[in-house]
C-alpha cells in the first residue's frame, strides 16, 4: 500500500469522526488540508532518502562495472601471454564484481519503483490538496455571503424597520398637508387680488365719467 493510500485512509477516518460529531465543515476541510500538507512533507522526506540511496547504488554499480571491465582486460592480457590459469583467476574476479553489480542493479530497480510510486502519490495528493484549498475558499466565500445575506434579511424583517417606515409615511403626510395649506393661501390671495383689480378698473371708469361731466359743465359756463 502506497503512502498516499495510507494517508487517504487516515483522512477518511478523521473525516468520518468529525462528521459524526457534526463538526463545522470549514473546520473539517481545514484539518484535511493540514493532514495533506503534513503527508506531503513526509513523502518528500522519504523521496529524499530514496534519491540518496539511488545515487549511492549508481555509484557502486559504476564502480563494480569498472572492476568488471578491468578484470576482463586482465584476463585477455593473461591469455595473450599464454597464462591460462592467470586468465581464469581474472575471470573469476570479473564474475564476482559482475554478480555484485547485478545485485546492486536489482536494488536500484526497487528504489526506482519506489520513487515512481512516491511521485505518483505526490501528484495525486497535490491534486487533492489543490481541490481541497479551492473548496475551502468556496466554503469561506459562501459562508461570508450567507452571513451577510442573513443579516440583511434579519434587518429587512425587523419591526424597527417597519415602525420607522410607518413614522416616515406619517411625517410625509404632514408635509403634504402643510404644502396643501400653503397652496390654498396662494390661491385665495390670487383670487382676492383679481377681484380688487377688477373693481379698481370699474371705479376708474366711473371717476373718469364724473371728471368729463364736470369738465363739460365748465366749458358751457364760460363759453356763454
Amino acid at each position: 500500500m502506497g503512502m498516499f493510500s495510507r494517508m487517504t485512509d487516515i483522512v477518511q477516518a478523521n473525516l468520518n469522526a468529525m462528521l459524526d460529531k457534526a463538526e463545522d465543515p470549514e473546520k473539517v476541510i481545514r484539518l484535511i488540508i493540514q493532514e495533506m500538507e503534513e503527508t506531503l512533507v513526509e513523502i518528500r522526506f522519504e523521496a529524499a532518502k530514496y534519491i540518496a540511496q539511488q545515487k549511492q547504488f549508481r555509484r557502486q554499480q559504476d564502480k563494480f562495472q569498472l572492476e568488471v571491465e578491468s578484470w576482463m582486460k586482465k584476463a585477455e592480457l593473461a591469455m595473450s601471454k599464454g597464462k591460462e590459469n592467470l586468465a581464469r583467476s581474472a575471470l573469476q574476479e570479473k564474475q564476482k564484481y559482475a554478480e555484485q553489480a547485478k545485485a546492486i542493479g536489482e536494488q536500484l530497480l526497487q528504489v526506482d519503483e519506489l520513487l515512481n510510486d512516491l511521485q505518483e502519490d505526490t501528484a495525486r495528493l497535490q491534486t487533492k490538496l489543490s481541490e481541497a484549498r479551492n473548496k475551502q475558499k468556496s466554503l469561506v466565500t459562501r459562508k461570508q455571503s450567507a452571513t451577510v445575506r442573513l443579516k440583511a434579511k434579519t434587518v429587512e424583517h425587523s419591526n424597527k424597520i417597519e415602525n420607522a417606515m410607518a413614522r416616515f409615511e406619517q411625517y410625509e403626510q404632514r408635509i403634504d398637508s402643510l404644502e396643501a395649506q400653503v397652496e390654498a393661501y396662494d390661491l385665495t390671495s390670487k383670487n382676492e387680488l383679481d377681484d380688487t383689480s377688477l373693481n379698481a378698473q370699474f371705479n376708474e371708469l366711473t371717476a373718469n365719467d364724473d371728471i368729463d361731466k364736470e369738465l363739460a359743465e365748465l366749458k358751457q359756463k364760460y363759453a356763454a
